[in-house]
């Protein structure tokens, strides 16, 4: 077993780096079968960045654009943010840097968007694609009361994925973030998950969501909501069983999905950054060495496990190889300011 890696305050950098530095491993492995990759990088899957810089994904370059709204904004509220999010997500579509193999959701509502449509009438209802939470990491990185987090982490996810298991799950991936972040280990983290998960179960944002509700179909505001957080608590049911068993070394997915959508990518990020709270690099290359989202389980996991060592996770001399480092480095130094008070429960 790897020794134990102290933590850091730099908690805010770890995140953001770990989200990238997981992108950047996962990036060549996506469209890969668990054999393709282990005879490709050996059986303990990719272990080293590749490329001066490593390069990351679009799911790096949508966390940026979060990222950006929420430090340029001049208040956390829905008036405030949400033309932000809209310029950067309409920017990032239409960027020649937008090569990375883009999900299709994101491009259909990022066009919609650019046509000055509201975004509950831009997002793409039916999707609850990963894109809505393999983005929002920097939510939890806020110092924001659990109200406004829950309402930011929604609104980011709408504006593209309007389902309600995308809402859902990317407000319980900022959770996680931010409770990290205050103190919370990784072990304690899908019960305190599942516990988030059934408070929040009949809430409506509406301040947040507007009439998504009613765009959608459902009867009644309560309706919409409550089958997005029933598939997280089925997800974080199989992932709590599969953490119970002892590991098989198996590909992650076999247990909690295949991260395309958005419950299945928190779930699997989760279990490879739980299995390896004391080696962050094999967090890493775990949800990098999977036959699924390989890119965006990797990131998350990075995520989480940054969030809760800092930047003392990473070896030292990725920070200056991975793309887009300054930006990294920039708002990873901005959060890691403030003073932070211990995570407040559901």
């Amino acid at each position: 077993m790897a020794a134990v890696i102290p933590t850091s305050p730099l908690r805010a950098s770890g995140s953001l780096f770990g989200l990238a530095y997981g992108d950047a491993l996962g990036k060549p492995t996506e469209f890969l079968s668990v054999a393709e990759i282990e005879h490709r990088y050996g059986p303990a899957g990719p272990r080293e960045l590749s490329g001066d810089p490593a390069l990351v994904t679009d799911d790096t370059q949508m966390a940026l654009a979060v990222g950006w709204a929420l430090h340029e904004a001049p208040s956390l509220t829905p008036e405030a943010v949400e033309p932000l999010l809209r310029r950067r997500f309409v920017a990032w579509s239409v960027s020649p840097d937008n090569n990375r193999a883009p999900g299709m959701t994101c491009l259909r509502a990022c066009a919609e968007l650019s046509r000055g449509l509201p975004w509950q009438a831009a997002t793409v209802v039916g999707s609850k694609g990963c894109g809505a939470n393999m983005r929002v990491t920097p939510v939890g990185l806020i110092d924001v009361d659990l109200d406004t987090l829950a309402g930011l982490a929604q609104l980011q996810a709408g504006l593209t994925h309007g389902h309600p298991t995308g809402l859902a799950a990317s407000e319980l991936t900022a959770y996680a973030v931010h409770a990290l972040r205050g103190g919370v280990t990784l072990p304690e983290l899908p019960a305190l998950l599942t516990e988030r998960a059934f408070a929040q179960r009949l809430v409506y944002r509406e301040q947040w969501l507007g009439d998504l509700w009613q765009r959608a179909g459902a009867g009644t505001p309560e309706a919409f909501i409550a089958p997005g957080w029933d598939e997280c608590l089925a997800v974080l049911r199989r992932l709590t069983a599969a953490l119970g068993r002892p590991d098989d070394g198996a590909d992650p997915c076999r247990a909690t999905g295949e991260g395309w959508v958005a419950e299945e990518a928190l779930a699997t990020a989760l279990l490879c950054a739980v299995r390896h709270a004391d080696d962050p690099v094999t967090a890493l290359a775990r949800g990098a060495t999977t036959a699924g989202d390989s890119d965006s389980i990797a990131a998350l996991a990075g995520a989480f496990v940054g969030a809760a060592v800092g930047m003392a996770a990473w070896p030292s001399g990725w920070a200056g190889r991975i793309e887009y480092a300054d930006q990294l480095a920039t708002l990873g130094e901005a959060w890691d300011r403030p003073a932070r008070t211990p995570p407040a429960r559901a």
